[in-house]
């Protein structure tokens, strides 16, 4: 049931929604000083890691990792632009979308393995 390649991309989707958890939730660690927070932030690193170690079954490494940092990169930009109060210009935007036309190429264009 989970495997081939549409389990792969479901896969790197998870992994990239559960890097985006953790990322946002850095600042509250105060420098992983603080417990429940650090608890948080590590339980999303280990799901995160975990996800795209089974996406890599069907996907190649290079195309998995590269579309799982494109994914954690622009929803953590995203929510900080949303919920920080971050710079939300047209250079940051324009950059933000290059990386998505990236991520979105690699997946066109990638071979799956079988």
């Amino acid at each position: 049931m989970f495997n081939g390649p549409a389990a792969g991309w479901l896969f790197v989707l998870l992994a990239g929604m559960a890097e985006i958890c953790y990322a946002v939730f850095i600042p509250r660690t105060d420098g992983f000083t603080r417990l429940w927070p650090t608890l948080y932030c590590l339980t999303f690193i280990a799901l995160s890691l975990w996800l795209l170690s089974l996406s890599v079954r069907t996907l190649p490494i290079g195309t998995a990792y590269a579309v799982w940092v494109g994914m954690g990169a622009v929803g953590t930009a995203v929510w900080g632009i949303l919920f920080f109060g971050e710079s939300a210009n047209a250079a940051r935007i324009t950059c933000l979308m290059l990386i998505v036309a990236g991520v979105v190429g690699l997946k066109l264009f990638s071979p799956v393995l079988e």
